[in-house]
């Protein structure tokens, strides 16, 4: 995860993966069929700390505003303490393996994401527009993602009300 923070995917053979991790190259294919394997496997570990930190306090049958707000203050709380693992998450989703994995996130048969359930129960609700998925997706996490980004690069400097201010923002975007 570091290495391709650090240099990005085409930047980070696994020649360097091995000799970071302190050993032979060969070692690293008996556990990673390849790198393609390797980098989808580090994504999905990243994947399941970000959900920690998310259910961390979630307010279960709490209104959906409490739920997506608690989403937006808690995605952003794991960012800014974990820099690196933004800037692999980034060039995760920016490159063909994000969008792979986001067109199976959204249209596939996985199971939902509380994301994805929070903003269908409000839908369902009337409470959360009607539009589509990835269209809530980009009015939530592209504001989150580019706070995060300019709060990491010190444009800004994200305290907790601005935080919140930025949530209830998002909130506004995607709500009827």
């Amino acid at each position: 995860m570091e290495l391709i923070a650090e240099h990005g995917f085409h930047g980070a053979p696994m020649a360097m993966v091995a000799e970071r991790a302190g050993v032979a190259a060969g070692t690293i294919y008996r556990y990673f069929e390849n790198k393609d394997v390797l980098i989808c496997d580090t994504y999905a570990q990243l994947e399941e700390q970000i959900l920690g930190a998310i259910m961390a306090g979630y307010p279960e049958g709490r209104p959906i505003r409490e739920c997506y707000l608690h989403i937006c203050s808690r995605l952003v709380h794991y960012f800014l303490s974990s820099p690196m693992e933004f800037r692999f998450l980034e060039q995760f989703h920016n490159s063909p393996y994000g969008v792979a994995h986001r067109r199976d996130k959204l249209f596939g048969n996985k199971e939902k994401s509380i994301v994805m359930t929070v903003f269908e129960e409000g839908q369902g609700q009337q409470i959360i527009k009607d539009l589509p998925l990835p269209i809530l997706c980009a009015l939530t996490f592209g504001p989150l993602a580019d706070a995060c980004r300019d709060h990491i690069l010190q444009f800004i400097a994200l305290d907790e009300a601005l935080i919140d201010r930025i949530a209830e923002a998002c909130w506004d975007a995607v709500r009827r």
